[in-house]
């Protein structure tokens, strides 16, 4: 299988694998206008010949067998306020605080 990853031109960090180049038949439609512009980045073969970046090889095989696609978001970002919070020794949910 030749597994083609897209990245969205309109959210940075995000990219959508699909089993078979511009096949996004089981790509829900609302998340494809969601995802907008796409530009095909690269193409693998799996089972992959190299460990992938970002995702698990069973993951991905999982996700295409179960919904025919694999949605990579970017990672979260730590909250600034969290860490500081903690920093100081204190809960880093000021609702905990009352």
């Amino acid at each position: 299988m030749l597994c083609a990853v897209y990245k969205s031109l309109k959210r940075a960090d995000t990219y959508i694998y699909v089993p078979k180049k511009d096949d996004f038949s089981a790509v829900p439609e609302p998340l494809l206008e969601r995802f907008g512009a796409k530009k095909l980045v690269m193409q693998i073969p799996l089972p992959a010949t190299k460990k992938l970046v970002g995702v698990e090889e069973p993951k991905l095989l999982a996700a295409f067998a179960e919904h025919g696609f694999y949605l990579q978001l970017p990672p979260s970002t730590p909250s600034l306020l969290a860490q500081h919070r903690a920093e100081l020794g204190l809960s880093p949910d000021p609702q905990q605080d009352r």
